[in-house]
């Protein structure tokens, strides 16, 4: 009886086995066959290139054409037009200033007065030996026109007048280097010296710097050199003053490249009406080197890396024997250029105008794959895009950074 029930219970397992087999295989073909057949028609084929779930949605920009300056980065230093540490010539005693800290003064205008007092004395005294010569000098002519001298005489004492002559010259320039003035018009610094104090020779009084235009020094690699010329324009920012551009222009070039770091030392100058720029500040230049007007920008994300190239794959109109109206995939290798704040110059590869895909890439296998572009809210249309791209300030909006959606066809 035992071995009759394992018997049983194995034959009873087998015919369950088999049952759910064929209910799962067989049965389910034998439905499937059914519903086709009462619907009348087989089940649609798949689109050529496109997924088990239809077409490849896709996020798209718009390739504009826009105006692109070629540019050179760089960090220098700003220096005034004309600067100077005012310092005496010979040693004396401070008797007078002549300016307040921070002050503008003009050229001529007396800064320090050194005392004077024994020089003066000179002065008086040879004014004085001067006079007494010329007088000299006139007797002995009329004396040697009675012939009353000899002619050695009267020469001895034309010599002693150039003598005197040369005499009070000295001594008046020396009284000159005891009166320290300003070399050109500028704003003094904070002076270093008081009324009363002793200072030598070739001590530091005042700073003197002309602010009307400063100076910018700054380096670039010699690979710029032959595209660098005088009268070049440059940007100017400085981190004191964030968001503020200043312009410059290119004044002169180093004739010798650095054989330290193999750079060319480049001065513009700028114009500081407003005096906002001060020497010694810290300088961003961006050096303009050429410009291009018909450029092409995309958005970076837009670009696709791939065995070491660069690729965008383009929103094209479909083939024949595709439904109208149907846009498919299309990838083209690309040289890319500049880069500006989200978008990406491409030199090569993408016509103005096309729709690029920024979204999705990773979805299309292969070129004349179908896509549905989706619209995000907020996103500009063709016909917007194009617009703004003819419109004067194309080239800013172009600039900002985010991807262009196009409405679904």
């Amino acid at each position: 009886m035992k071995k009759l029930h394992a018997l049983v219970a194995v034959v009873g397992i087998a015919l369950a086995s088999a049952a759910a087999y064929w209910y799962q295989h067989g049965g389910s073909g034998s439905k499937t066959g059914t519903l086709a057949a009462e619907a009348g028609s087989p089940a649609p084929a798949p689109a050529r290139g496109a997924g088990p779930s239809g077409p490849v949605a896709v996020e798209v920009g718009l390739a504009q054409s826009v105006q692109v300056a070629e540019q050179a980065q760089a960090v220098g230093t700003l220096k005034s037009r004309q600067g100077v540490m005012l310092r005496p010539e010979v040693s004396g005693r401070v008797a007078a200033l002549g300016f307040r800290d921070g002050q503008p003064v003009r050229r001529g205008q007396l800064l320090v007065q050194l005392d004077d007092s024994v020089v003066r004395a000179q002065v008086q005294q040879a004014e004085a030996q001067l006079s007494i010569a010329r007088a000299n000098d006139a007797r002995n002519r009329e004396l040697l026109a009675q012939n009353f001298i000899s002619q050695a005489a009267v020469d001895q004492g034309a010599a002693n007048l150039q003598v005197a002559q040369a005499q009070l010259a000295l001594v008046r320039a020396q009284l000159d280097r005891l009166r320290i003035v300003a070399p050109f018009d500028g704003t003094v610094g904070i002076r270093l010296v008081n009324v009363g104090d002793y200072v030598r020779e070739g001590a530091d009084l005042v700073s003197l710097e002309d602010l009307r235009a400063l100076h910018v020094d700054f380096r670039l690699p010699e690979r710029y050199l032959p595209q660098l010329r005088v009268g070049q324009a440059a940007q100017v920012g400085v981190d004191a003053l964030p968001g503020q551009r200043f312009e410059a222009r290119v004044r002169a070039l180093e004739p010798q490249v650095d054989v330290n770091g193999r750079s060319v030392l480049v001065r513009a100058a700028i114009d500081n009406p407003k005096g906002l720029l001060r020497p010694g500040m810290f300088a961003r230049v961006d050096a303009v080197l050429s410009t291009r007007v018909d450029a092409v920008m995309v958005p970076e994300e837009a670009v696709v890396l791939q065995g070491g190239r660069q690729y965008v794959i383009l929103v094209v109109e479909g083939g024949e024997g595709m439904p109208a109206g149907t846009r498919v995939s299309r990838r083209v290798e690309v040289v890319l250029g500049q880069r500006r704040e989200g978008r990406v110059e491409v030199v090569q590869g993408v016509p103005a105008g096309a729709t690029v895909v920024t979204a999705g890439h990773q979805r299309i296998a292969r070129d004349g794959t179908p896509l549905r572009v989706i619209e995000l809210e907020g996103a500009a249309r063709p016909a917007d895009a194009a617009s703004a791209s003819a419109a004067p300030g194309a080239a800013s909006d172009a600039s900002r950074p985010g991807r262009r959606a196009l409405a679904a066809g």
